[in-house]
């Protein structure tokens, strides 16, 4: 609370004094406790603008990411784990909205209609997933683009898998200290808005404060090859019962 704050209750308080003190006193513990919910409020909500992002940043000592050198990998085996997540966390759309409103994340308008799509899904169990970010030069593209079926079929052919749909809202909720500037394409299968655009999701820190954006899914969409997608290796991403059922085939 702020000296601003102590001091108007100072002033009430003194006036308590009177015959009314009952009354004034009621009216002070309800100024305290106004102020106390707006001070937590405040607290809540400071993680995902501009200005908590840079001082999370500055306290972590993190600096925005620089360009990398796109090094072409052989397979997904020789890339390292990117960051681990808790999905399952959450019983409904709605929970989930909640929590980033709470955060204060932004939600473009099309990734909040595929979040609402009843073909976006939530795991009802609690899972750590691991996830890799790779770019689509790191793929192996060496064109100014590519497309997106183009890049979802060379990242399976190195042993990349697609995420689900979910990762992408728990990897904002999960990720407070992203860089500005940097966009992540959640590798996963689009979802159909309610006119029918297929839509993918990418978890960014344009400058403006932490936000989850949709994008273009269409198979022949054209992504920048510098651009850096998250994805899963093969099989990690799968529910169990799709795991164990591959696992029969190949017996």
């Amino acid at each position: 609370m702020d000296r601003t704050a102590g001091k108007n209750v100072s002033c009430r308080a003194i006036q308590c004094h009177s015959p009314g003190w009952r009354r004034c006193g009621i009216l002070i513990v309800a100024m305290l406790c106004t102020a106390c919910t707006l001070l937590f409020a405040s607290e809540a909500r400071a993680q995902c603008t501009a200005r908590d992002v840079l001082q999370n940043q500055l306290r972590l000592k993190k600096a925005p990411s620089a360009d990398r050198p796109q090094i072409p990998i052989e397979s997904a085996v020789d890339v390292p784990v990117w960051k681990t997540i808790t999905i399952g966390t959450f019983a409904n759309f709605f929970a989930l909205s909640n929590a980033m409103d709470a955060v204060g994340c932004g939600i473009g308008n099309s990734a909040g209609e595929i979040l609402a799509r009843p073909t976006f899904t939530l795991r009802d169990t609690k899972t750590s997933v691991k996830l890799f970010a790779v770019s689509a030069a790191e793929l192996g593209f060496k064109t100014d683009t590519a497309s997106l079926a183009d890049i979802y079929a060379r990242a399976k052919q190195l042993g990349f898998g697609l995420a689900a749909a979910e990762v992408g809202p728990q990897l904002r909720l999960q990720y407070f200290d992203q860089p500005i500037g940097e966009f992540l394409i959640i590798g996963m299968e689009p979802i159909r808005t309610w006119k029918g655009a297929p839509v993918i999701l990418n978890v960014a820190n344009g400058g403006a404060g932490l936000i989850l954006i949709g994008q273009d899914g269409s198979a022949d969409a054209q992504i920048s090859v510098v651009s850096r997608f998250v994805f899963v290796r093969t099989n990690e991403g799968a529910p169990a019962e799709e795991q164990e059922a591959v696992a029969l085939v190949g017996r």
